[in-house]
């Protein structure tokens, strides 16, 4: 199984979808912001701006190439750029995106995310949990490999893969644009410390 490298990272899920809001379960479908979703990543600007420097600033940003990611990356970034910080990079990595939830796309969200996650349950249609951990460890780690500290701009259930990867419990729901700090622990197998970033 492929390892995160022991490198640290910012991490923000996108703002709020109609999907969102409504408790459907969105997957690979690009659903984009709402005025909320909208409001929140400006917020999170604003936290960006004023909390930075309690932890190492970012010095690029990646993101997952759906719109609602990207569209809050962008929102962060010009934010930042409005209030004097450098124009920091912008780019996208498709091992970024959301899982592919098959058959489950647009439905309610359900209960059977403990066993999606433990392998014992994928949808019809949709992506492994293996799978998804694999390909979001490789994107991390081609973020933080040529130096530099990333903000990972991407989605609520690639997270979940990441806990896993960080040795944090996986199933654990993240606020839409909450910024958070990770910072690894000594060794592999060491749990990573997770800072929110909320005043």
């Amino acid at each position: 199984m492929i390892q995160l490298s022991l490198r640290p990272y910012w991490y923000l899920r996108h703002g709020q979808t109609d999907w969102n809001r409504d408790g459907l379960s969105q997957g690979r479908t690009d659903v984009p912001l709402n005025e909320t979703g909208i409001t929140q990543a400006d917020a999170a600007a604003k936290l960006f701006e004023t909390c930075v420097s309690k932890h190492t600033p970012f010095t690029h940003i990646v993101s997952s190439p759906l719109d609602r990611a990207f569209q809050t990356a962008a929102i962060v970034r010009e934010g930042l750029i409005a209030k004097g910080f450098e124009a920091f990079p912008l780019e996208t990595d498709e091992g970024l995106e959301e899982v592919c939830f098959g058959e489950q796309e647009g439905q309610p969200m359900g209960d059977w995310y403990d066993s999606w996650i433990a392998g014992n349950y994928t949808p019809a249609g949709a992506e492994p949990f293996s799978v998804l951990r694999a390909r979001a460890v490789e994107a991390i780690n081609r973020a933080t490999e040529h130096g530099g500290v990333p903000l990972i701009v991407a989605h609520g259930a690639l997270f979940r893969a990441l806990r896993a990867a960080m040795n944090l419990p996986a199933n654990v729901r993240l606020p839409n644009a909450t910024p958070l700090w990770l910072e690894p622990g000594a060794a592999t197998q060491d749990a990573w410390s997770l800072t929110v970033v909320d005043a």
